[in-house]
């Protein structure tokens, strides 16, 4: 007998068989073995609806505007030189201070000046004593017509020049060319001030101006007197209005925009230099059908969203018109009460199955900001 068909040895090919069928009974009873239940998870996931947000589509007001950035500038700004030279006595203003038109705000030293205007004023006076005389001696005919005229040219002279030295004299003070803020100063008591050198800078800021450039296909919308809303920087949360001031008539052909320059009022927490945002409402329809900005797609095609229809997902191309404040304007494609998908686009193709999970409407309107203004 052979060592392999001996019944001391267990026989291994009957052991393996026995092992397969106990396998495949357990995986008959136990409902199919791990490729099926790989095969109905697959099965279920492709079944599952995408979890979507959605908005109606709803009538309301929506405004048209452009928006930009701009600096405020001062409506009107000068920069304080000194007229004449000498040494500063007194510095009458310091920076932040309000001053008036006419207002001293240096002191030069006077005596040079003084001293001139003493001897313009004593020539004068010799001339005009001159000019006296020889009239009473041109009817004696003892001088001759042109002698006086002489005289009294000499004497028209020594007035001019005794003026000339009184306004040097004025320039020892320096006075406030325009009434508004000292915004620098540049000189201390006890300098020399040369003549023409900068010593103070004064703005006017109760009035400030924002200049915009704008595109050219905007200049039939806008006009003067439209409102502005503008929007700083430094300043959040907070809104100032004012209106457009300017517009000017004539494109530039180099950039192809046209200036526009906008007002408001200083109220004391706008100042000059400040970093602007700006929008300007040209039109406004009081029964717009709108949805919320967030649900048009972003795919680099026509305009549109994705419907929920018998929950499905319908791709539904639109004609856009104002986009203010978060919202667009849809003039064709959607009627109200349409729901859009706000939230979870991004896994939707054409007829995915959604479940809708939030039933949003579209966001309040509000004034427009720079950033969401349609240009």
């Amino acid at each position: 007998m052979s060592p392999l068909n001996s019944p001391r040895r267990p026989n291994f090919r009957l052991a393996a068989l026995l092992m397969t069928t106990a396998f495949a009974l357990a995986a008959c009873k136990g409902g199919g073995g791990p490729g099926e239940a790989m095969a109905k998870d697959g099965k279920d996931k492709g079944a599952d609806a995408v979890p979507v947000e959605v908005a109606k589509a709803e009538r309301r007001a929506i405004a048209a505007s452009y928006a930009n950035t701009s600096t405020l500038e001062p409506r009107a700004e000068s920069q304080v030189v000194a007229k004449t030279s000498g040494v500063a006595l007194a510095v009458l203003v310091e920076e932040g201070q309000q001053v008036k038109a006419g207002q001293p705000l240096v002191r030069l030293d006077p005596d040079r000046a003084r001293l001139a205007v003493s001897q313009a004023e004593a020539q004068m006076m010799k001339l005009e004593n001159n000019y006296v005389r020889a009239q009473k001696l041109v009817t004696q005919q003892m001088i001759s017509a042109n002698d006086l005229d002489e005289i009294r040219f000499n004497l028209a002279n020594a007035r001019a020049q005794y003026n000339s030295a009184k306004l040097e004299l004025s320039y020892t003070t320096v006075t406030a060319p325009i009434s508004g803020v000292i915004a620098s100063r540049s000189i201390k008591a006890g300098n020399f001030v040369q003549i023409n050198s900068p010593i103070f800078r004064i703005v006017d800021s109760s009035r400030l101006e924002a200049t915009l450039n704008v595109p050219e296909r905007e200049i039939a919308k806008i006009k003067p007197g439209q409102a502005v809303e503008l929007v700083a920087d430094a300043l959040p949360g907070q809104r100032f209005t004012g209106t457009v001031d300017r517009v000017s008539p004539v494109v530039d052909t180099g950039t192809g925009t046209f200036r526009v320059v906008a007002a408001f009022a200083g109220d004391g927490q706008l100042q000059p230099g400040m970093f602007s945002r700006l929008s300007i409402n040209y039109d406004q329809r009081a029964d717009a059908l709108v949805v919320p900005r967030t649900a048009l797609l972003e795919d680099g095609g026509e305009p549109a969203v994705f419907v929920v229809r018998d929950n499905k997902a319908v791709r539904t191309t639109l004609k856009l018109g104002y986009d203010d404040a978060g919202l667009v304007e849809v003039r064709e494609g959607l009627k109200p009460g349409d729901a859009v998908v706000i939230a979870g686009k991004a896994a939707l193709r054409e007829g995915s199955a959604v479940q809708v999970i939030g039933d949003k409407k579209p966001v309040q309107a509000k004034a427009a900001t720079p950033a969401q203004a349609v240009k």
